[in-house]
Formats: C-alpha cells, structure tokens, sequence
C-alpha cells in the first residue's frame, strides 16, 4: 500500500476513534440529563408522562394548596403493549393539602431491571381524586430522563 494510503488510513481511524469518545461523552451527559415536566389545576390529577426513547422515572413532586382534604395519589405505567400489561406502581394512601408528594427515586431503584424503568411508548400515569374540585389547587412536577 502506498504511504499517503497508509497516512490516510490512519488519520480516519484516529478521526473515528474521537467521535466516538465525544458520542459516549454526550449519552453520558443525556443520561444525567433530568426533564421536567409539570401540570396544574382545581379537579381531578389524570395526567401521562413519557419520553420517546426509553426513560427513567426520577422525581414526583405535587403541591397542594386549599382545604382540608387527602385522597390516595397513583403512579402507574400506561404501557405501549396495551392494557393486559398497565400496572400500578406506587400509592400514597394521603395525599392532599399539609402532605405534599416529594418522591424521588434512588440511582441504586433506577438500575435494570427495575419498575421505574419505561420503553418508548410507555407513559408514567398520576392520578388523584380532587376532594374539594374548584377550591383545592394542586401543581405537579415529574422528572423524567433517558435509561441506559
């Protein structure tokens, strides 16, 4: 092989070799990366988060604000294989005004396999009974980031 082959070869190599330290450097940024996502109101809490790769459940946070009144707050998965495979995941039997959600989910929960764990096409579902609808505000923040 000539040498300006040879010089060619190697320079491609070495231009491939550090792409691939830059792509492994941004997925392990991505991976720490934590998306919120919230929602507020006066009813009912029906609402669905998801990511379109496969994701992490990090956080739940909701805030309650009003009269006295607590129902039991759900997190279930809404999966992408239809119903037969919906699950219900967490319950806090009292949430409501004066017992605010803070849920945050270890690293060591997070690691395969784990239920905190989603496929693209999954969606993270919180549902809660509004006790007093129109009087009692709520305000829900969710994180979210991409699984390895």
């Amino acid at each position: 092989m000539p040498r300006n082959v040879d010089t060619l070869l190697e320079l491609a190599e070495a231009a491939l070799s550090q792409q691939s330290v830059e792509l492994s450097a941004t997925r392990a940024r991505q991976l720490q990366s934590v998306r919120a996502e919230g929602t507020s109101g006066t009813g009912h809490i029906d609402a669905a988060f998801s990511l379109n790769v496969r994701f992490r459940l990090v956080f739940v946070r909701c805030h309650f604000n009003g009269t006295n009144g607590r129902n039991p707050l759900t997190l279930s998965v809404d999966s992408r294989l239809g119903a037969a495979h919906d699950a219900e995941l967490f319950t806090i039997e009292r949430a409501g005004v004066g017992r605010d959600v803070n849920l945050r989910i270890s690293e060591a929960e997070s690691r395969d396999p784990s239920p905190w764990t989603f496929q693209a096409g999954d969606a993270v579902r919180i549902q809660w009974t509004n006790p007093d609808p129109g009087s009692l505000t709520w305000g829900l923040t969710v994180g979210l980031a991409m699984a390895s």
